[in-house]
């Protein structure tokens, strides 16, 4: 619930300033985190505002791909007491950029589902709207462990 408001007030904040000119690379950033969280939590109404109807998601090296329906789908089994192994979600190095109506956040996330966390590179793009921004598109790559080092 508190995430859901968290998206509200920051969907506001951008509604309230009047226009996406005045919408800084740190809200779309803290939106992005909101994501992150509410892929932890299983936020099923965070998720559902945030995500476009055309969402794609490119999992790693393409081995799933998925849209805005699985996405909820996923959350709710979760919610409704389905299994899931995932302890943490941690991101790092974001990169904000953005260009007219569309802004895209770039880094790593490192999600734990034990034994061992996998760091996945990310990019996800959101465009803005009349409700302001939504996500449109993400794209998840596994960086090998050896690659890390």
């Amino acid at each position: 619930m508190l995430k859901s408001l968290l998206f509200i007030l920051v969907m506001l904040t951008g509604l309230s300033s009047g226009s996406l000119a005045q919408t800084s690379k740190e809200d779309l950033l803290h939106l992005d985190k909101g994501w992150e969280n509410a892929l932890l939590r299983f936020d099923v109404e965070f998720l559902e505002n945030l995500v476009a109807d055309d969402f794609i998601w490119v999992h790693n090296h393409a081995g799933l791909i998925d849209g805005k329906e699985a996405v909820l789908s996923r959350a709710m089994r979760i919610q409704n007491g389905q299994q899931d192994d995932t302890r943490n979600r941690i991101s790092r190095d974001q990169q904000v950029v953005i260009l007219d109506s569309t802004g895209v956040v770039s880094g790593y996330t490192v999600v734990d589902r034990g034994p061992s966390p996998t760091t996945y590179h990310f990019m996800r793009t959101y465009t803005w709207t009349a409700s302001g921004w939504k996500l449109l598109g993400n794209h998840t790559m596994a960086i090998p462990e050896e690659e890390l080092k």
